[in-house]
């Protein structure tokens, strides 16, 4: 590889002399993952997942309350109910003041919600002798379930943790597409550094045999028309070199904001292969169902669709809640009395809701779940098909690559060095221009064929390292705590 990189420099003295920032490909994605707009949108995507999880863990904690209210005045006339049980207006012209505190606790084994109360109120009626009431109620216990039939809370304590471990192999996954995006950004750039070099390197070697076709047809050893195919190559070459300092310009703008960098002009290492590594595909599955995000997501998928079935079920033909409080308060016109002589609060209801007829909705729900239910375990079923010959598919690809990689080294070598003998034979006249710039064609396909090689034989392994998340030259899985803390 030393030896094909010293050619290369040899041959294409401007690739070297154009630029300034050295760069590695593991220096740019280390960098990508660290700067990059991807990295940042997936930072935050993984923060929202780990707060969500952390507000699904604090509702099964108690949660206390502050309720107030500071003041409440009205002067209106209003329709009240006396003691013989008629209604009739007055004018109410008062001020009220409450405030309470509660504490609440989800109950995750039945689905209800157990709270504890204290509440006291003030009220000042205007206009009157004995204007100020209290009521007090300083202890109060209090139970309510919606529904005994649909438990939501077992159902999310299985389903939410799945959903957190879900954004973790998330963000895993998303650094390695990092990895991936940021070696194709590399060896665009790389490939059109390449190809301006090429192409300068070309126009130089093109101007000097165009000088010598020039000097051969003034003393008549070439036909006028292999002088005209001089000059079009010549031509050719100067509209070459300034396409290829465009597509230069594009593709360093691309890599150098991508990375946040403060310099367009990089000089690019040309990547070695990777040390030698097998990669079994029964390993490779295995680590990719242990690993990947998607494993999670078949399962979470269908916890949902059986939580959809069990609420339809639960609440399709029988709606049954249950709420009970049990407390005392008092109340007065003297304050200091209010904790003497408690009067009993309690009360027990039980609510049934039983639709009778509704035109065959409750059943069209219930079996609508139930398709729905169906359909996901079809999903799942051929995902995991998809899954499973995607990361067979790769990784019989990658094993291959190492060879394409060596073949298209090969015929680089083969093709510099035919180029350099047809160059030297045409400049002895032993043979035509045709033969020359076939030599130069076949030249500059092989030396972009090779860097084509080698970007695929180098995205190829990031993207074996997304569908695995697992890097086989360490022999370890890739953690989200090796990345954040790394």
């Amino acid at each position: 590889m030393k030896k094909i990189l010293l050619i290369i420099i040899v041959i294409f003295p401007l690739f070297n002399n154009a630029q300034s920032k050295k760069l590695t490909l593991k220096e740019a994605i280390e960098i990508a993952q660290k700067k990059s707009p991807d990295y940042k949108t997936n930072l935050n995507r993984n923060e929202s997942n780990y707060w969500r999880f952390r507000r699904y863990k604090a509702s099964f904690l108690p949660q206390l309350s502050l309720n107030a209210t500071l003041p409440e005045y009205s002067n209106a006339v209003t329709r009240i109910t006396n003691n013989e049980g008629q209604d009739i207006f007055v004018n109410q012209n008062q001020l009220v003041i409450d405030g309470g505190i509660s504490l609440s606790q989800s109950v995750p084994y039945t689905g209800g919600i157990l709270s504890v109360f204290s509440n006291l109120e003030r009220v000042e009626l205007f206009g009157l002798d004995d204007n100020i009431q209290y009521s007090v109620i300083p202890f109060s216990i209090r139970y309510f379930q919606n529904s005994l039939f649909f438990n939501e809370f077992k159902w999310d304590k299985k389903i939410e943790p799945l959903i957190y471990e879900e954004g973790k192999r998330d963000f895993v996954e998303n650094m390695e597409q990092i990895s991936v995006n940021t070696s194709s950004r590399y060896f665009d750039l790389l490939k059109a550094q390449m190809q301006l070099a090429i192409s300068e390197t070309n126009l130089k070697n093109q101007d000097t045999l165009y000088q010598l076709a020039k000097g051969r047809f003034r003393i008549g050893k070439i036909a006028e028309n292999e002088l005209l195919q001089m000059e079009l190559r010549f031509l050719n070459s100067k509209n070459s070199v300034t396409t290829n300092t465009v597509e230069l310009k594009r593709t360093s703008q691309n890599l150098a904001r991508y990375l946040e960098l403060d310099t367009e002009d990089l000089e690019l290492d040309i990547p070695e292969q990777l040390p030698l590594f097998d990669v079994d595909i029964d390993k490779a599955l295995n680590e990719a169902q242990s690993n990947r995000k998607a494993v999670i997501e078949f399962r979470r998928k269908r916890l949902e669709a059986e939580k959809e079935l069990a609420f339809q079920k639960g609440n399709n033909r029988l709606q049954l809640g249950v709420s009970a409080n049990f407390g005392i308060s008092q109340n007065g016109d003297d304050f200091n009395n209010l904790l003497n002589n408690f009067n009993q609060q309690q009360n027990v209801s039980v609510s049934v809701g039983i639709p009778i007829f509704d035109w065959g909705v409750s059943k069209s729900r219930r079996k609508m779940a139930e398709a729905n239910l169906d359909l996901t375990n079809n999903n799942i079923n051929q995902d995991k098909q998809e899954f499973e010959q995607e990361i067979y598919l790769h990784v019989l690809n990658w094993s291959n690559q190492r060879d394409f990689l060596l073949t298209a080294e090969k015929a680089k070598e083969v093709s510099m060095k035919r180029y350099e003998i047809s160059k030297k034979r045409y400049v002895l006249n032993k043979v035509t221009i045709t033969d020359l710039n076939i030599a130069l064609e076949e030249r500059d396909k092989a030396v972009l064929q090779y860097l084509n090689s080698l970007e695929n034989f180098w995205r190829g392994y990031y993207v074996l390292r997304q569908l695995t998340l697992y890097d086989f030259i360490n022999d370890k899985k890739i953690e989200v705590e090796d990345i954040l803390y790394d």
